[in-house]
């Protein structure tokens, strides 16, 4: 297994986004196409990117551009988060549930990009 598993912002982001794949599979129907999709996929992208990054961290403009396109993501995902809780799919708990698990991935991404030396 590749060692970027062993992040806890990897952790910490797929967790959350399996979080919100289990919870949107309650959604209506006519958000499948628009909201659920997009949520999903801002959040998978984290991880992913994580991974990505981790893969490329001998170069750390790439490294550091990666963790960026990560945290771009992330506030993607607390943006849709933001519709969901409009549109009552979710309770203010699971939004800020949620919403608090997206502001400690950042943080943690952006502790990545500002230290990336220990990273590299």
């Amino acid at each position: 297994m590749g060692k970027f598993r062993d992040l806890i912002v990897y952790k910490k982001s797929f967790d959350l986004a399996m979080e919100i794949y289990f919870l949107s599979k309650s959604f209506p129907k006519e958000e499948m196409y628009s909201l659920t999709h997009q949520i999903r996929r801002s959040s998978r992208y984290v991880y992913s990117s994580v991974a990505e990054s981790y893969k490329k961290r001998k170069y750390p403009n790439h490294f550091i551009s990666k963790l960026s396109d990560a945290d771009m993501e992330n506030g993607e995902t607390q943006a849709w988060l933001d519709t969901c809780l409009a549109c009552n799919y979710i309770d203010l708990e699971t939004f800020e549930h949620l919403n608090e698990k997206c502001e400690e991935v950042s943080r943690l991404l952006n502790y990545m990009m500002n230290n990336h030396s220990k990273f590299l």
